[in-house]
């Protein structure tokens, strides 16, 4: 709350030298001060402001590009993990089938000895005729009984031959397909790990992308709280000495207060906590209910824009001009979003309309500040 009202004016006692230096002093400062308007910082940060939300919805999509591309290297590796079991279980069953045949080829090596050895036999005996064996046998059964030997040697002999030699064709045949699958197997590995690699490039050249465009981001930041700085400073330009603070905030209530800036939209009038608009749209409603004002704060469809003020209230029958009064809202129409006040007092000092105002956010750090500012550039609506 403001705990005293006051117009601040020149003694009429003061000397000429007094007013002359003054007035050199006011005019080198005027001509010192660089002709820029807050308006321009406003549209700068708005720019800045447009390219980061641009560049944050570029990352957003790089952000699922590179979930999908993790996606599919996380896809492509567990199928190389799958191959790579089936190649090998199949090494271990060539490694079995390769032993197999070595068994097998011992089996017919031997069995082609002892093969050689029954022929050598056999054809030893087959240097005797016929006559001569029956006549060297005990009887005719002794006969049967050699040539029976005989025919079942070969029998078995032949047949050993050609289980073996059946088994290691089949073996080798296995073997061959094995070694087939394995061929194909890898060629199916190194193509699946060839696309996990071009997935794993792709990811990383978009964390690059990503990184590149939060550098951005953040460069941006950086550069809209300078243009915030420099328009603080703009904003200050007609303020006559410095604004001070109110531990009880003007009044303003202290729920909305002490939330974090932009956290509350209030029920009435759709506007952020801690805003000038929020503000003055509170001074007037609570003027309004005390009987100072013809209108209560109307409820603009949620538009809390200060530079659109005047424009809404001349379209309610409201009263706008440049004449300030007590319990007015001085509205400033520069920059993308502009600034409303609360006319506290109204004034002369040196020679120029001044007003007491009380307001908020005025140095985009969400606080109460009041003082004396010149009119220049402003507006007033008369609730």
């Amino acid at each position: 709350m403001i705990k005293q009202k006051y117009s601040i004016k020149i003694p009429e006692k003061a000397t000429k030298l007094v007013l002359l230096i003054i007035a050199v002093t006011l005019t080198l400062s005027v001509a010192i001060l660089p002709k820029v308007y807050a308006d321009q910082f406003d549209d700068q940060i708005k720019a800045l402001q447009q390219q980061n939300a641009q560049t944050r919805n570029t990352v957003a999509t790089l952000e699922v590009q590179a979930s999908s591309y993790e996606d599919a290297i996380s896809k492509l590796q567990a199928q190389i993990n799958t191959l790579q079991q089936a190649i090998n279980a199949n090494l271990a069953k060539q490694a079995d089938l390769q032993r197999q045949i070595a068994e097998a080829q011992a089996e017919l090596d031997k069995e082609k000895k002892v093969l050689g050895e029954s022929i050598k036999a056999m054809y030893v005996e087959g240097q005797i005729s016929t006559l001569e064996m029956l006549a060297s046998s005990k009887d005719l059964s002794d006969f049967v009984d050699k040539q029976q030997y005989r025919n079942s040697v070969q029998e078995k002999i032949k047949s050993t031959l050609d289980k073996v030699t059946k088994l290691k064709l089949q073996l080798q045949g296995e073997k061959e397909q094995v070694e087939q699958l394995l061929k194909d197997l890898q060629t199916q590995q190194t193509l699946i790990d060839n696309n996990r690699q071009q997935q794993a490039q792709l990811l990383a050249f978009n964390q690059g992308q990503q990184d590149a465009y939060n550098s951005q981001i953040s460069a941006n930041k950086t550069k809209i709280g300078e243009l915030r700085r420099l328009q603080a400073i703009e904003n200050s330009r007609f303020n006559i000495g410095n604004m001070r603070g109110d531990p009880n905030n003007g009044g303003y209530p202290s729920a909305w207060a002490n939330a974090p800036q932009d956290s509350i939209i209030d029920p009435w009038w759709g506007m952020y906590n801690r805003e000038c608009v929020s503000f003055a749209a509170w001074k007037v409603h609570q003027d309004f209910i005390s009987g100072k004002n013809n209108h209560d704060m109307p409820y603009w469809g949620g538009i809390g824009n200060a530079n659109q003020w005047d424009e809404n209230a001349i379209n309610w029958g409201i009263p706008v001009d440049s004449n300030p009064t007590v319990g007015s809202i001085a509205v400033s129409n520069g920059g993308t979003w502009g600034h409303v006040m609360y006319v506290e007092q109204v004034g002369n000092i040196n020679g120029q309309a001044a007003i007491y105002i009380s307001q908020y956010n005025a140095s985009f750090t969400g606080q109460y500040s009041e003082g004396w500012r010149y009119t220049t550039g402003l507006v007033f609506i008369h609730f």
